[in-house]
């Protein structure tokens, strides 16, 4: 949960432990085939009660589970109670029938009840490494409401079809301050609108990924924190937009902790789903449009088509601009209509989106601020913007791209505006999206500092800019972003 961030002496925000990953039937199930494992070892008298218990026990869960949902994680637990099974219960089918009990010798029984042990072990092992994601709760204000949109541009072709009739369409998800709803409201499914998009939405990720898709199969499970379609929060205010561009192959709710925090805090988040490119969008129609990008194994192709899908990005983030502009003015009926400042607009985004928003930004002056989560900048015109930029970058180590550090320091320093880059220590790429969250805590995947202190580092240090920015809250901007990393500040002619 977002809950007040704990702070070391140094001031930085510390790791909240999360909670069991396995439910309370799962742990029974757990409890129970333990149980029929180490029944062997107690006392004669204890042994048939334990074991008829144990049995019946985990019959029972076994069952519910496979009602309820049976998750991967517990098919270890499962195996480990089957092959426990017989040499529990032979002994006690060999006294009903008269026939003297035996049981195997103590040092042959001992590496058998060490295997299952150890398959037990594995089930909760696994489910704390691909958990169902706790999302943090928002520490702002405001509750949170959600919604998806589907809007198409119809002065723009989509390049990926061969019909020259098709236009650009995308989905964007809005996350908004919202009323408080009744409790026992049901919360939004994550990664999609229904359980049946989430778990399409998963599959594709785990593809694009290439990973089983068995791994990601509790993700669909996660509820968020936000409403779908509350009402809007009724204190009359006006709340700046945030536009975020998702990375390559990513998705519009690879960030939903962050976006859901910026909301509870008076921000109009709308986070895209670029066809083509995100690993799969479902449209209104029902249909899912999977990625068509691969790589070569060509560079220059490579980046020449990074940077092609940049451009397309970037022209996605000044679409939804112009169409949430014309959403605040009243164009069609919606209950945002006058609550959207789209004068106080940021330009955001994780990976290739991060290098989609900073060309946006450069291209369309109505954006006012611009952030990049770990994104290589791809735009061929190196022109300067007026935005200020902040720029979040993973720990730099000897496997980072030799280019990226140059170029985005040459991209800072063409802004107008005092920039920022703050690289962030124990942090991965995927540190900047809710992939900590579900995704084993490997260093080099998701980073080295747990699974909740990424989504309180990228919310508040972007929250920070964004007040400054948006808002033009007082205090010391560049003294609030140094105290979580390693900040390099570049102010207007700075060319050092």
């Amino acid at each position: 949960m977002w809950r007040p961030a704990p702070r070391a002496e140094d001031g930085r925000v510390t790791e909240i432990i999360p909670g069991p990953q396995l439910s309370p039937l799962e742990i029974l199930a757990l409890l129970a085939a333990a149980l029929l494992v180490v029944a062997r070892w107690l006392p004669p008298a204890a042994r048939p009660p334990v074991t008829l218990a144990a049995g019946a026990g985990l019959a029972l869960c076994a069952a519910l589970l496979g009602v309820t949902g049976l998750r991967w994680q517990l098919l270890p637990v499962l195996a480990g109670a089957a092959l426990a099974l017989p040499f529990a219960v032979a002994p006690l089918i060999r006294r009903r029938t008269g026939r003297p009990a035996r049981r195997a010798r103590w040092w042959l029984a001992l590496p058998g009840t060490a295997a299952c042990l150890g398959l037990l072990a594995a089930g909760p092992v696994a489910a704390w490494a691909f958990p169902v994601p706790d999302f943090p709760t928002p520490s702002g204000p405001y509750p949170v409401g959600t919604r998806v949109l589907q809007w198409t541009d119809q002065d723009r072709p989509e390049t990926a079809t061969p019909d020259p009739a098709d236009r650009r369409t995308v989905v964007v998800q809005l996350w908004y301050p919202a009323r408080q709803s009744p409790a026992g409201t049901p919360r939004a499914q994550y990664l999609g609108r229904t359980p049946q998009e989430a778990r399409t939405v998963a599959a594709a990720l785990a593809r694009y990924a290439g990973l089983p898709g068995v791994l990601l199969d509790g993700v669909p499970a996660a509820r968020t924190h936000a409403v779908p379609d509350a009402p809007v929060a009724d204190d009359g205010a006006r709340y700046p937009v945030v536009l975020f561009s998702p990375g390559l192959g990513g998705v519009r709710t690879q960030n939903t902790a962050w976006a859901e925090e910026l909301a509870s805090h008076g921000y109009l988040v709308a986070a895209l789903d670029h066809p083509y490119d995100s690993a799969a969008v479902v449209l209104t129609d029902g249909r899912t449009v999977t990625t068509t990008l691969a790589t070569t194994g060509d560079d220059a192709e490579d980046d020449r088509r990074a940077a092609e899908t940049t451009a397309i990005r970037a022209a996605d983030l000044s679409f939804v601009l112009t169409r949430l502009g014309a959403l605040d003015r009243g164009e069609n009926t919606d209950p945002l209509t006058g609550r959207l400042d789209t004068d106080r607009a940021a330009a955001t985004g994780h990976s290739l989106g991060g290098g989609a928003a900073l060309q946006a930004a450069r291209q369309d002056p109505r954006f006012t601020a611009v952030i990049d989560l770990d994104g290589y900048p791809r735009d061929p015109a190196m022109l300067p913007y007026h935005q200020p930029a902040l720029a979040l970058t993973q720990a730099i180590g000897p496997g980072t791209d030799p280019r990226y550090l140059p170029r985005l320091t040459q991209v800072l320093r063409l802004s107008t505006a005092t920039s920022y880059r703050l690289t962030l220590p124990g942090t991965a790429h995927l540190s900047f999206m809710d992939a900590p969250l579900y995704l084993p805590p490997v260093p080099s995947v998701v980073g080295s500092l747990g699974r909740t202190r990424p989504p309180h580092l990228v919310a508040s240090t972007t929250l920070a800019f964004l007040d400054s920015t948006l808002r033009n809250r007082p205090g010391d901007l560049a003294a609030a972003l140094a105290g979580y990393g390693d900040l390099t500040v570049h102010h207007p002619g700075d060319s050092s």
